[in-house]
């Protein structure tokens, strides 16, 4: 494929600081991968101690780290030239795979615990290979045809556009770069981490205290809901709209894995007793948000898939220009985004059993709702645009966003 000369950079609204952010985050986000894991296995465990507890540069690296990490059909959305890309939908298959062969790996006595000791090199490692493969996805993507680029990493500035990702859907052959990193890695690796976590607990303590127990099982099922419901990261911004980057490489690869495992860490080095009045609480509330999550994407994905099927055919909508319709009831009734409601609740319940007394098992609820509020802007700003006064009429029907009453 030739080298389109002649295509212009796009003029779009830039995210997350324009080029300043696009500069400044692929610095500060690794860096702070390795803080909170550096924090995390010291005795104070707090986020805000000066100096911070800065690791040896020998605890950075590891020989046995790069042979560590070097282990699918459905059609996606209809694309801007009108075509459809094909995905095997598979993931929960190869989870199970993974699965047997850890298992069997244990029961031959692999030491998974060792994890805990490698997390540091892991995380440096994952770092390197972001940047490496953002770069690669950068460098491809002057040899794409126009049509396959993101209309929001095109600007012609080069630190925005490798950090927003250039090109849409990069693919070699009809192995799709993007959507393999969006699930498999990342979420595997959070499971094998946490798991690891729990092996070194039994080594230093003889039994999984019962706050690990909690905190693998909610994020196993968290993860496995991804997997099984595969088809659905499909219509997310993520796959439809953003560009594969460094934004999105360093998330999947890096981000999800070392700091979502976070409380499972935490409790290695700080366990945590529980009672059994306190686990039943917790537990409630990981299943309200599960229900809440699973109810509310389902009823949106069975919508967007079949609007006339008998769980969604009751359901009041709002007509718009573009043909398509708007919920106005049900789940999508209650708030914009009722599945963002139902993560926060599950993430508060991932980190409750690693108690109340430090703020670091809580990094990920805070991160997540910053996420969830910005992207939340993120989408109300794409779905005015596209749906003009059919949007602001389903706004007034349904003014709050996240949480009912409050936001």
């Amino acid at each position: 494929m030739k080298l389109d000369k002649h295509r212009t950079p796009r003029t779009v609204e830039r995210e997350f600081g324009g080029t300043l952010g696009a500069t400044c985050i692929p610095v500060f986000l690794p860096l702070t991968v390795l803080y909170l894991l550096s924090v995390c296995r010291s005795p104070g465990a707090s986020l805000l101690q000066w100096p911070p507890p800065l690791p040896h540069t020998s605890q950075l690296w590891d020989p046995l780290v790069p042979y560590l990490l070097l282990g699918w059909v459905a059609e996606g959305m209809v694309l801007r030239d009108g075509t459809r890309l094909k995905y095997p939908i598979n993931g929960f298959h190869s989870f199970c795979v993974n699965a047997v062969l850890l298992g069997l790996g244990l029961w031959l006595g692999m030491p998974l615990g060792y994890l805990f000791e490698l997390l540091l090199p892991l995380a440096v490692c994952t770092v390197g290979m972001s940047f490496l493969l953002s770069l690669y996805l950068y460098l491809r993507s002057f040899w794409a045809p126009s049509h396959a680029l993101s209309l929001g990493g095109n600007t012609g500035n080069p630190l925005y556009d490798f950090f927003m990702g250039r090109e849409l859907n990069p693919r070699i052959g009809s192995f799709d770069l993007k959507y393999f990193c969006e699930l498999r890695p990342g979420l595997m690796g959070w499971v094998v981490i946490n798991l690891a976590m729990l092996m070194k607990e039994v080594e230093l303590r003889g039994s999984p205290s019962l706050a690990m127990l909690l905190v693998n099982g909610f994020q196993l099922l968290y993860v496995m809901d991804a997997l099984w419901n595969e088809e659905a990261v499909l219509t997310t911004m993520d796959i439809v709209h953003d560009g594969f980057g460094f934004m999105l490489a360093f998330g999947d690869l890096a981000w999800v894995p070392f700091t979502y495992s976070l409380q499972a860490n935490f409790l290695v080095v700080h366990p945590q007793s529980l009672s059994g009045l306190g686990a039943t609480a917790i537990i409630a509330l990981n299943g309200v948000g599960y229900y809440i999550f699973r109810q509310s994407n389902s009823q949106k994905n069975q919508f967007r898939r079949d609007p006339t099927h008998p769980s969604v055919a009751g359901l009041e909508t709002i007509a718009t220009a573009t043909g398509k319709r708007l919920l106005v009831s049900g789940w999508w009734g209650l708030v914009r985004h009722p599945n963002y409601l139902g993560d926060l609740l599950m993430a508060t319940a991932w980190s409750l059993p690693c108690g109340v007394s430090h703020l670091l098992p809580y990094f990920y609820v805070i991160y997540f709702t910053v996420l969830l509020i910005h992207r939340e802007a993120r989408d109300e700003r794409q779905c005015r645009g596209k749906y003009g006064l059919a949007w602001d009429t389903y706004c007034r029907r349904v003014p709050y966003r996240i949480i009912p009453y409050i936001y």
